[in-house]
């Protein structure tokens, strides 16, 4: 597995502290013992610091105690698939977190697992399962391009973790999904990120993959729930310079985001 990178997610409260990201759950022991120690040692930075969240991913186990590497199930059968993802949430991945909620609850810090395909945790469902078995230091940082490349609302899924309180943090990420590719063969790409022609997505900065329509109804979404937190914006453009594709999400997003929210409707 890659060492992880860490960095800091800019805002102004310093709401999140990014642990990006870990094999918590690898069958490689002395892996998951590093990504372990690695994100403990993350939250005990926050708290230091007095950031509220660290942002970071749910992991995902093998197959059994002697596999070497992840296995993502993407569907119910054959038969060895529904045991294996039962296996995975009942021996791994509910024990883990259930322990990682206790620690959190300790520092004081909470924990925003982002959704991700390859992981356990990659919608809402499985991003509410994960909390309600594992507790409420547990949320989600919501990433629009991995919902919008599984060919997921946005809009809907904030509204359905904000039900639960789950909304931790934001990323401010676009993807572009190419029809021609997806039209031959769906969303499911392990195509190198670096083969934009041929990719059925690729990640693009703020506007790049979806209009001022699209996102207009996310921020007003995170309005209408009364989220609070920072809309942080992450930059994996393949296709523009680390600071071009900043500047533009930073441009386009300033006329979207509501700064001021009424307290009375005055016209009523």
């Amino acid at each position: 597995m890659p060492k992880p990178a860490r960095r800091f997610e800019s805002s102004t409260k310093l709401r999140g502290f990014h642990h990006d990201w870990g094999g918590y759950l690898d069958e490689t022991r002395s892996e998951a013992e590093r990504f372990h120690e690695d994100f403990q040692n993350a939250v005990r930075l926050a708290a230091e610091l007095g950031v509220e969240n660290v942002v970071t991913f749910a992991g995902c186990p093998g197959e059994s105690e002697t596999s070497q590497n992840p296995v993502w199930v993407t569907c119910p059968w054959p038969n060895d698939f529904s045991r294996v993802v039962d296996w995975q949430w009942t021996e791994k991945v509910i024990p883990y977190w259930t322990e990682q909620d206790k620690f959190l609850r300790e520092n004081g810090v909470r924990v925003a697992i982002e959704p991700h395909p390859g992981f356990v945790v990659y919608n809402s469902e499985t991003s509410l399962r994960l909390r309600q078995s594992c507790g409420d230091s547990i949320g989600v940082n919501f990433d629009p391009s991995h919902l919008f490349w599984q060919q997921m609302d946005p809009v809907a899924c904030i509204k359905e973790l904000a039900k639960e309180n789950a909304l931790y943090h934001f990323h401010a990420k676009d993807t572009a999904i190419y029809r021609d590719n997806t039209s031959l063969n769906g969303v499911l790409d392990t195509k190198s990120y670096r083969d934009e022609m041929n990719r059925s997505w690729i990640f693009r900065t703020v506007g790049y993959g979806h209009g001022e329509d699209v996102w207009r109804d996310i921020i007003s979404a995170l309005q209408l729930v009364g989220y609070k937190g920072a809309v942080s914006i992450e930059h994996e453009d393949s296709l523009m310079s680390v600071n071009e594709g900043f500047q533009k999400a930073a441009q386009f997003l300033k006329g979207l985001l509501i700064q001021e929210r009424i307290g009375e409707i005055w016209w009523t």
